[in-house]
């Protein structure tokens, strides 16, 4: 009995579309199809457009990039800034994790900081010479006089 009632629920698997196309047709006839010239034509058109749309991406591409270069280069920064700090994090991350290194490469900050306090802060001469020598440092990097800064 369970056979007959599963038979009975799938018996109509044919979709509406062909059971009007099975109505149309006279009985012994087929049903007409329409002409496959008509249908390249169709896929004619739609390759025709599909061509030209492809042939034009590059102007798109570009437009979009005239329209928006300033946003564009603004956000490849960012995921660049985000992307090296990641990397530099994972690496500082990893040097802590290495037993005893933590603590020798802070000592050596340490040092260096009260090195660095002695020689050019305590007294005025040596302040001086790091001011000038800081000065040559950005003459040396942006190529402009600190008088012409200043102005």
């Amino acid at each position: 009995m369970d056979t007959e009632l599963q038979q009975e629920q799938y018996a109509d698997t044919a979709s509406p579309n062909q059971i009007e196309a099975l109505k149309t047709s006279e009985s012994g006839n087929l049903a007409i199809l329409p002409p496959a010239s008509e249908n390249e034509e169709q896929w004619q058109k739609i390759g025709s457009q599909i061509s030209i749309f492809l042939a034009e991406i590059p102007e798109y591409i570009g437009r979009f990039y005239q329209e928006y270069k300033s946003l564009i280069i603004s956000f490849t920064l960012l995921v660049i800034t985000v992307t090296g700090l990641r990397i530099f994090l994972a690496v500082l991350n990893a040097i802590n994790n290495i037993p005893l290194l933590s603590p020798f490469l802070e000592l050596i900050g340490l040092g260096y900081t009260i090195w660095f306090t002695s020689r050019y802060l305590l007294k005025d001469s040596t302040r001086q010479e790091l001011a000038v020598e800081i000065r040559l440092l950005k003459k040396q990097i942006l190529g402009i006089e600190e008088s012409q800064t200043l102005s």
